[in-house]
């Protein structure tokens, strides 16, 4: 036994040939899929700890030339040049530049990013924070808290991608979102580590790292 475990060690972290390499990636998703990322949940309170950010509905920047439905050849990356554009939105929903300039990722953030969630529920959910839901789609949509009310003893949300023009319609859209629909609350993000989720899908889902639009 302890000359096989030799061996096995020695594969592991001393061999260099191919099969060590891809057998050290698959302990590692294993690892991370099955002890990390359900220990992450478990302290987090959430299903989904960790997503992918995969589409530009949060970036404040223009993407395809368009940012909040409006087409530009240039566009200066700043809070100012952002509100410029998308404010009047926000301003005729109630929400004011100097209370949209406090709000959690107040810059949005990028496709390619991961964000690390927290348990979402009625308590810690306000106007501002960052909402991860289930939508119309099989991946989860990612986009900022615009309104919360009360209706018939339950609590419904309405949000709205930093980047989009307005809201999504439909009957899982993001105009009348339930406690039911709800997987976590935006608490830390980390720049472009969603890449590697994006570009190799496949290959790295034992990872566990969702992705969300």
């Amino acid at each position: 036994m302890k000359e096989h475990l030799k061996k096995t060690w020695d594969f592991f972290w001393n061999d260099e040939s191919i099969w060590s390499w891809l057998a050290n990636i698959v302990v590692a998703f294993l690892v991370i899929r099955f002890l990390v990322y359900p220990f992450l949940g478990l302290i987090l309170g959430t299903s989904f700890p960790i997503v992918a950010v995969i589409s530009e509905s949060m970036e404040h920047g223009t993407h395809a030339d368009l940012i909040c439905g409006e087409k530009f050849t240039e566009f200066p990356e700043s809070f100012d040049s952002y509100w410029s554009v998308c404010g009047q939105w926000y301003e005729s929903n109630g929400i004011t530049k100097e209370q949209f300039n406090k709000f959690p990722f107040r810059d949005g953030f990028r496709k390619g990013d991961v964000i690390i969630l927290w348990r979402a529920n009625k308590n810690n959910l306000d106007v501002g924070d960052v909402l991860i839901f289930q939508g119309s789609k099989p991946q989860p949509l990612i986009h900022r808290v615009v309104k919360v009310w009360e209706e018939d003893s339950q609590t419904y949300y309405q949000t709205k991608g930093d980047h989009n023009s307005g809201s999504i319609s439909g009957s899982l859209g993001e105009e009348n979102i339930s406690e039911d629909r709800l997987y976590g609350k935006g608490l830390i993000r980390v720049p472009y580590l969603g890449w590697m989720k994006i570009l190799f899908v496949d290959a790295v889902r034992p990872l566990g790292i969702n992705i969300v639009r």
